[in-house]
């Protein structure tokens, strides 16, 4: 299994002896490959990722500027955070987008941001990582323009509605289901996970956040992606084993990772 958006911060759990262990409890729950998210914790956040990828050949990262942190942009840190995407351990960039529900950041400087990532992730033959919250169309409009689609787009942690995911799958994207699938009050995402084409689907934890069932209360690791695959495989009407194999293929295809 791959975990495809987890955030091994050495900040969350507890130093890079805990990261060690986050991983070895991975690998013997049979999750064998992590996606280290470096964006959401400030700009500090990519390096840390960069170096737990390659502390652990099983881990790999993403690096970006989350649209909590784009009120901290500078010339100078995106030009460090570039210099770090050309690392071969890095696969895509992100998270990145639009979060009109906390507005951390202000809206204008959201947009901004987002596209500047977008337009260097072009240069760079990245694919990115996509966070929308409550951006109502606009983060996908925002694709539209930059013609983000062709280089790869993954929008990750989906939650959005059956019409969106028809959108993004048209044109080409990616979704990735997180452990909210588990909640009782999973609701239609349990209908996009059954429904979303086999070919674009991800899974993923979210770690440390958003802890399926029956995990609810302890603090997420990518061990725990197993509950949201079988739970996802039960939506769909096929077999766990079978959906490891799909999930699997398409997280490497989309982040162009060695098998």
């Amino acid at each position: 299994m791959i975990d495809s958006h987890c955030h091994l911060d050495p900040a969350t759990y507890g130093g890079d002896e805990g990261v060690d262990l986050v991983v070895a409890r991975a690998r013997a729950a049979g999750v064998d490959r992590m996606l280290t998210v470096g964006s959401g914790y400030g700009f500090g956040s990519a390096e840390r990722a960069l170096a737990v990828a390659r502390r652990h050949p099983e881990v790999r990262a993403s690096v970006g500027l989350h649209p909590h942190d784009a009120r901290d942009f500078t010339e100078a840190r995106f030009a460090s955070l570039l210099d770090m995407a050309t690392a071969p351990e890095v696969l895509a960039l992100g998270e990145m987008g639009l979060d009109f529900h906390y507005d951390n950041s202000p809206r204008d400087v959201q947009r901004s941001v987002f596209r500047e990532q977008l337009r260097a992730a072009r240069g760079l033959a990245l694919p990115v990582i996509i966070h929308d919250r409550d951006s109502d169309g606009e983060t996908l409009r925002i694709l539209d323009d930059e013609g983000a689609w062709a280089g790869g787009v993954l929008y990750h942690c989906y939650t959005g509605s059956l019409a969106a995911m028809e959108e993004i799958v048209a044109r080409g994207g990616y979704l990735s289901i997180p452990g909210i699938v588990t909640f009782k009050t999973a609701g239609e995402m349990l209908e996009v996970a059954a429904r979303c084409p086999e070919d674009r689907l991800l899974v993923e934890t979210d770690a440390p956040f958003l802890t399926p069932v029956p995990h609810r209360g302890k603090k997420n690791e990518p061990a725990y992606v197993v509950h949201t695959l079988e739970r996802v495989a039960q939506a769909r009407g096929c077999s766990a084993a079978h959906l490891d194999a799909v999930t699997t293929a398409n997280t490497l295809r989309f982040f162009r990772w060695e098998a």
